[in-house]
């Protein structure tokens, strides 16, 4: 270990621990940052919706003092020795205007809180489909690299399923704000007519925060392993179902089933558990702001008949004055409670924050950043290029070799030689030692230095299966080339035999596929991915065992069907053929 290396060691430790003792973990740290850019772009609507929040509490006040207008009336009406504690408003504004006034205000208050829940609405809609394409854009950069990240389901779950997790987020984000402006407002507003209780309710509202954050901690340890509950059941769930038909012939679906259900009973309880402390943790706050509530109560109505210890005989205020506190005063409190409600929303989002992290933040450590467009026939140069693989076992040892540009090279090697490994690095996928050149007409490039991601639309892979999805084939044709118009798509279809077939089907290029390319034969699948290669029309082809899982004649036609295409083009072909005569040259690991 080199003296850098232990400096650093010893660096990351003083930093965890320091994190540690101020009660925060780095990846707390690192989700609430995770959480600040996913809602960045929609910091505006966020503040917008808290202008609603504050627009609403200056219409409540306005209803509180024209209800509170009103009953002084009636009162003074019913009891002749009770003056009017509003008597300069009375003289300008009659019971009509505020009864006018008041249904207004009720009306602009129901307007604004619509208004609120759009904008929220939008900015969360806004924010989770973008995670979930930045996480897709991630997959499909991360190539065979997706295994660090679980199985197919579980990465399915982590992609469709956790960043709707972040929707409520921007509910918490705007009544974080609420919860401080609205007490502060009101408690100013109420300090006018009674000191004392809004001193009282400033004195009793931290309580409520103080407990949310208390059983907050255990919502966000809960909500993360409900979350990987779900994820395990997705993952179990995809993978039985891809063999159901090998269990069916086993007569082993019972097990799958067990497996299944024990997998689901397991997620019943993660989301029970979950839900337990999301009943608890309404019912302390609704507990606090009631006890303070009546403490505000108490204290207004000993004043009221003057019993008060410390002001014996002296009405500290009016019945309309205390009417108009005590319909304030639960509104003082609905923030925080609403705050604690939507602190177990922001918990989810900080357990799905922390599971999203890992794959958004993935990169390859080899990727440069230089963007090269290769010209005319492109070849390879590899010195001494080695993979190993997590466990540190050799996946391809020190190979020295070159693919010559335009040529078609035959690339042989016994299973576990690094024949799919030694591809998956040349797109750009794999970690490997020694040195790789690319190099076309003009110049060689070191594959170091290379946006790799930017290299591979130029290249054309294909593998045992082809990947094939549940749409039409004009739209799994289009995945290779976006613009491509249905002439162009007739014209690659004709070069691999195919259009013949579909023109006779009755939907032609809009006929729909099922999964994995059902609805077609192995030869037909092999046939449509070599039309996507060639309406991508890349200088280099990456072929892995194309013809593995077909017939003889159908792997015959289709080795004969590459080679007629490929031609001028730089071909890479791993294949268990012994015959080498169709071949320019022939490498073996």
């Amino acid at each position: 270990m080199s003296p850098s290396d232990t400096t650093a060691q010893v660096a990351n430790k003083a930093a965890t621990s320091k994190t540690k003792r101020r009660g925060r973990s780095q990846a707390d740290i690192a989700a609430n940052n995770f959480l600040k850019s996913a809602f960045g772009p929609v910091k505006r609507s966020l503040h917008l919706a808290w202008l609603c929040d504050v627009a609403s509490v200056v219409l409540l006040m306005v209803q509180a003092w024209v209800l509170s207008l009103i009953f002084d009336r009636w009162l003074a009406a019913f009891i002749p020795s009770a003056s009017l504690q509003w008597q300069e408003a009375a003289v300008w504004m009659p019971t009509w205007l505020c009864v006018a006034v008041l249904a207004l205000a009720m009306l602009l208050k129901v307007a604004v809180g619509y208004l609120r829940d759009v904008i929220l609405t939008q900015a969360g809609m806004q924010v989770v489909t973008q995670v979930r394409a930045d996480l897709l854009n991630r997959l499909g950069d991360m190539g065979v690299a997706r295994r660090f990240f679980g199985s197919d389901g579980v990465i399915a779950n982590k992609i469709i399923d956790e960043p709707e997790h972040l929707f409520g987020y921007a509910r918490f984000a705007v009544q974080k704000n609420t919860a401080v402006s609205t007490p502060i407002l009101l408690a100013i507003f109420i300090a006018f007519f009674s000191p004392m209780a809004a001193m009282i309710l400033l004195a009793t509202a931290p309580l409520v925060p103080i407990f949310m954050v208390i059983i907050g901690t255990a919502t966000s340890r809960k909500s993360r392993e409900q979350m990987d509950a779900m994820a395990q059941l997705g993952g179990r769930f995809l993978d039985w179902i891809r063999g159901v038909n090998t269990l069916s012939r086993l007569s082993a679906v019972d097990i799958a089933v067990a497996d299944i259900d024990n997998s689901a009973e397991t997620y019943r309880k993660k989301t029970m558990s979950v839900l337990k402390i999301a009943f608890l943790n309404s019912a302390v706050l609704e507990f606090l702001s009631a006890l303070s509530i009546a403490l505000v109560a108490v204290y207004l109505g000993f004043g009221l008949i003057g019993i008060l210890p410390w002001q014996p005989n002296v009405l500290i205020t009016s019945y309309s004055t205390a009417l108009l506190i005590l319909l304030l005063v639960p509104e003082f409190y609905a923030p925080l409670r609403r705050l604690g409600a939507e602190y177990h929303v922001k918990g989810q989002a900080m357990a799905a924050a922390k599971a999203m992290m890992d794959m958004m933040n993935f990169q390859s450590v080899q990727a440069g950043k230089q963007q090269v467009d290769l010209v005319g026939a492109a070849g390879f140069r590899l010195t001494k290029v080695a993979a190993f693989g997590d466990d540190g076992r050799i996946r391809l040892s020190p190979t020295t070799l070159e693919f010559i540009a335009g040529k078609t090279t035959l690339l042989q090697g016994e299973s576990g030689a690094g024949k799919s490994s030694l591809l998956q690095i040349l797109l750009g996928f794999g970690q490997y030692t020694g040195d790789i050149e690319i190099y076309d007409e003009h110049q060689s490039y070191a594959y170091h230095q290379l946006d790799l991601a930017y290299l591979r639309h130029q290249f054309g892979y294909l593998a045992q299966t082809p990947a094939l999805l549940p749409i039409s084939i004009a739209d799994n044709l289009r995945l290779a080339k976006q613009n491509a118009t249905d002439a162009e798509l007739i014209t690659v279809l004709k070069a691999v035999g195919l259009w013949s077939l579909i023109d006779k089907l009755p939907d032609g290029l809009a006929t729909q596929l099922s999964e994995r390319g059902g609805g077609l034969s192995g030869g037909q699948a092999h046939r449509l991915a070599i039309a996507q290669l060639l309406l991508q029309d890349a200088k280099i082809w990456l072929l892995d065992e194309p013809t593995e899982h077909l017939d003889l004649a159908t792997s015959q036609e289709i080795c004969a069907l590459l080679h007629r295409l490929a031609t001028n083009k730089t071909v890479i072909w791993i294949s268990h053929e012994q015959t080498t005569a169709a071949f320019d040259a022939v490498c073996r690991l």
